[in-house]
């Protein structure tokens, strides 16, 4: 881009939006951020959505560009894997890799927020807060923008917008009435509701701090990460209706019953579930869809203001994040905006559909299959031949969460190696009977070594 264009308007300082504006800043240039709510420094942190995030090595990659990781990690919170509470009583833990270079991380939404916000504003972007997006004249290069303290009106001109304002973006619907964007939105039966484990009385963790706590029951589940000052965000999935459900399971001492039945080992972690149960609506859970991510070179969708996802890998903010990456060297690499806003979508977009459909399809694995014998012993199977052959056979959670190939590349050998583990563990009770000659010959007959982004 030549140096008299390189004005850009980002619509949103969240996570994704403070990430591109820092490494678009770094690169000279002129960042303007304009976010609806006040400035969480001075307000405190608003927000609907859960405060914990899984920073994941896409995410860190990241970071790693603006030169953030360190500050972030600095509050971070290792999770080697999930450790699963069975019905019955016990534990087991799952882990995420073959050990402490493979796993993810546990992060305050509100702390990471806060840290690239500075980071930005260091960087030389300006941040203007209170100003909710209200119209956009995308021929003129005209925004108004409204602040809902005192519902002034506040216009500036543009010579580009970037909607990175989430799932319920006001760009989108802006462009969407200039021309139609195609979208699609598809909402899972299920909601979610968000609790808490305090910390023990000496300040420290009451349960395994390094691991992500899941309880799967079948229909729904419960899970729990860790925070860094020692507390344990809960979040309970439930269908909408049915007889274990947000419809029949309403009032404090419903969910208190619920407990008792089906989480008995979280119940007496969780202090306030009655209170916190009946003042915490359920959130909703859904997929965002478009056909269209940009008008020309007037405005671009990334993140869940382009293709928002269910929350079932933890992988809403590593993509957004790799978004940000890919527009930011697609804006370098080219002319016009036009071109560049084109190459990212075509980049982009098949990618965020296959995350999305893995993060379904994942939701499916966490609460009904990861205490599922047939489930582990392909577990097992998938470990054997991630050994017998390393570069080859890469776990679908390893392609996924530890790498960063495309999502689409991850999604199409997941599905070959899903067969393969269905097939080989077909009527087999353990590994010991395994006809491994054949599965040999037919690993490296249908999986090509497989190169890592650079």
């Amino acid at each position: 881009m030549n140096a008299s264009s390189r004005s850009i308007t980002i619509i949103g300082a969240g996570l994704a939006g403070a990430l591109l504006a820092i490494l678009l800043s770094r690169k000279g240039w002129q960042v303007t951020v304009y976010e609806r709510r006040g400035d969480p420094r001075i307000e405190g942190y608003e927000s609907g959505r859960s405060i914990n995030l899984a920073l994941a090595e896409r995410g860190r990659h990241a970071l790693r560009q603006a030169d953030a990781e360190a500050a972030v990690m600095a509050r971070a919170v290792m999770m080697r894997g999930r450790m699963v509470h069975f019905l019955e009583g016990g534990q087991q833990l799952l882990p995420y890799g073959r050990n402490d270079s493979e796993v993810i991380w546990s992060i305050h939404r509100a702390d990471l927020n806060l840290t690239l916000l500075e980071l930005a504003q260091s960087a030389g972007a300006t941040v203007h807060f209170n100003r909710r997006l209200h119209t956009v004249d995308f021929a003129s290069g005209h925004a108004r923008f409204i602040d809902d303290r005192d519902d002034s009106a506040h216009e500036i001109r543009f010579d580009t917008l970037v909607g990175a304002d989430g799932a319920g973006s006001a760009l989108r619907a802006a462009m969407d009435r200039a021309r139609p964007l195609g979208e699609h939105t598809a909402f899972l039966d299920h909601s979610y509701k968000e609790l808490e484990i305090p910390p023990a009385a000496d300040g420290g963790f009451r349960i395994e701090p390094h691991a992500l706590h899941i309880w799967p029951r079948g229909d729904y589940m419960c899970i729990a990460l860790p925070n860094d000052e020692g507390t344990f965000t809960v979040t309970v999935f439930l269908p909408n209706t049915g007889p274990t459900s947000f419809a029949s399971v309403r009032s404090g001492s419903q969910a208190r019953a619920l407990f008792e039945r089906d989480f008995a080992d979280a119940l007496p972690l969780i202090p306030h579930l009655e209170r916190d149960w009946e003042h915490h609506r359920p959130g909703l859970l859904g997929t965002l869809s478009l056909q269209h991510w940009h008008l020309g070179g007037r405005a671009v969708l990334l993140g869940d203001a382009a293709h928002a996802m269910v929350p079932f890998h933890g992988q809403g903010m590593n993509c957004a994040f790799e978004d940000c990456v890919a527009l930011a060297a697609q804006l370098e690499a080219r002319d016009e905006l036009a071109s560049a806003y084109a190459a990212f979508e075509a980049e982009r977009k098949p990618n965020a559909a296959a995350i999305q459909a893995m993060a379904l399809e994942n939701y499916t694995e966490m609460r009904d299959r990861v205490d599922d014998a047939d489930f582990l012993l392909q577990r097992a199977l998938e470990q054997q031949l991630q050994q017998r052959h390393p570069g080859r056979f890469v776990p679908h959670y390893t392609m996924v969460t530890f790498m960063r190939i495309p999502y689409a590349v991850a999604l199409e050998r997941s599905q070959v190696q899903r067969q393969l583990l269905i097939e080989a563990t077909c009527g087999h009770q353990s590994l010991d009977t395994i006809d491994w000659t054949a599965l040999d010959q037919r690993v490296l007959a249908q999986l090509p070594i497989l190169q890592d982004a650079p």
